[in-house]
């Protein structure tokens, strides 16, 4: 089930949230059937797999946390719950991609391959094994004790606003809110804004810059600025796409009485690669750090080996994202430009340039890393770039491209896109303070966008393949 459908919208949302309100007590175990019944809306088999997540890593920290535990005891369940734990992400994410290039190293060394099994990567896995994992491993580190309640930590992990995308929640900072929660008109108003507010910009802004960015990666032949128009549209699709989406978990969150930390915060707008990553998937970003980077030395143990930590944090968060080498590398651009920045004490190397100047330099290398992202292999992703620099040939097709992507309306929305993406507004900052005429707005705003979802085709987030 996916939030922009007439499903979520007319049938699921009304009736979970009447249902809400009118329970006197047990609250969080409605929220952890609705949450399963969303799960598995899409493929119910794939429910089983999210609850042995869950149990996991409820019973590795019930072991941990026992009054006799010994540290051998208590290394042993954390070892035990991290590797169960990551042992299913990569099986189901990872082991197409292992036989894939197996039989590649076969073939190039002449010997016989083998059949590939092919396995069905479940939606959301990905967010709600680091989600367990993070509440196993902070009970080890004694950063939070453990749930006492399997339904409440079950909740917790499988909290349908945030399940299948994100943001990544720490139990820590949820659990108060898993016990006690506050709900005012006041909350539900903004919370209801918020969500409106993605809604859209996903049907409206996002949707459409995806069309443009398939048509030009999918093209044979593009022109330079062809190319450039296209990944441009494809850097404010994942933009608006998941940025969507998290604004319309914290939305839905806060008309739960949930209160969910932002997750993106201009991050086109930022002045350097260091900066994006402050602004770009902020839950992702701070996870890595606190349960990747800090454990593996961080830079506590001088600048070679903060490099190291910064490369393999940034290779793995690719690889995160994705089964692909286009991920890899992904990953591997993004870390070699924050290790530069490193070396010049966070600073990039063009930081005495106009500060216009440093966002707009910071957006162009952005650029570079969504072509690896977007395209299907390295080969793709390396004709697409040789293109955007007027290095590849063009074809008979070229001109009806053009054709396609450069429509007054094409132009018109990606001028909207850029407004949005590089102005000072802000979802979060817009709801903070709920007026009538914002409430006027955001009712045509949602109407134009209920009616503009029943015409478009299936297009569900972007984030789910991740």
């Amino acid at each position: 089930m996916v939030f922009t459908s007439h499903i979520f919208v007319f049938y699921f949302l009304p009736m979970v949230l009447g249902a809400y309100y009118l329970l006197p007590r047990g609250r969080n175990a409605l929220l952890l059937a609705a949450s399963y019944v969303f799960y598995a809306w899409w493929d119910p088999a794939f429910v089983l797999l999210m609850f042995a997540a869950t149990v996991i890593n409820y019973l590795g920290a019930k072991v941990m946390a026992a009054p006799e535990a010994s540290s051998a005891r208590r290394r042993a369940a954390v070892t035990v719950s991290v590797a169960a734990s990551l042992g299913l992400l990569g099986f189901f994410k990872y082991f197409v991609f292992v036989q894939e290039n197996l039989n590649g190293m076969l073939a190039a060394l002449g010997a016989p391959t083998f059949g590939v099994w092919r396995i069905v990567l479940p939606v959301g896995i990905s967010f709600y094994t680091f989600q367990s994992l993070s509440y196993t491993v902070d009970v080890y580190r004694r950063v939070c004790p453990p749930v006492r309640s399997f339904v409440d930590f079950a909740c917790f992990v499988s909290l349908f606003p945030q399940l299948i995308a994100g943001p990544i929640l720490r139990y820590n900072a949820i659990a108060p809110q898993l016990h006690e929660r506050t709900h005012t008109l006041e909350k539900f108003a903004a919370g209801t804004g918020l969500f409106i507010l993605g809604f859209a910009r996903k049907i409206l802004l996002a949707n459409p810059m995806g069309q443009i960015a398939d048509a030009a990666f999918a093209a044979d032949h593009l022109l330079p600025l062809d190319a450039w128009f296209g990944v441009i549209a494809y850097a404010f699709q994942i933009y608006f796409d998941f940025a969507a989406y998290s604004d319309m978990a914290v939305g839905l969150g806060r008309m739960l009485g949930f209160e969910f930390d932002k997750n993106f915060d201009a991050p086109y707008r930022a002045e350097s690669i260091t900066d994006f990553w402050r602004r770009w998937h902020i839950s992702l970003s701070s996870f890595l750090r606190d349960y990747l980077y800090i454990p593996l030395g961080g830079n506590r143990r001088g600048r070679r080996r903060t490099y190291v930590n910064l490369a393999v944090v940034m290779l793995l968060g690719g690889l995160w994202h994705g089964a692909n080498w286009t991920f890899v590398l992904w990953g591997a651009w993004h870390g070699g430009l924050l290790i530069i920045e490193r070396a010049g004490n966070k600073q990039s190397l063009y930081r005495r340039l106009p500060h216009a100047v440093r966002v707009g330099v910071t957006f162009v290398l952005v650029l570079f890393g969504w072509v690896l992202f977007r395209s299907e292999t390295v080969g793709e992703a390396a004709h697409y770039l040789t293109t955007m620099f007027g290095r590849a040939e063009t074809g008979p097709g070229t001109m009806l491209v053009s054709a396609r992507l450069y429509t007054p309306a094409n132009v018109s929305m990606m001028m909207l896109c850029a407004i949005l993406a590089f102005g000072p507004l802000q979802a979060f900052e817009y709801v903070r303070r709920v007026t009538w005429p914002r409430i006027a707005l955001l009712i045509v705003l949602f109407a134009v966008s209920l009616m503009v979802m029943s015409a478009q085709a299936f297009n569900p987030f972007l984030y789910f393949q991740f």
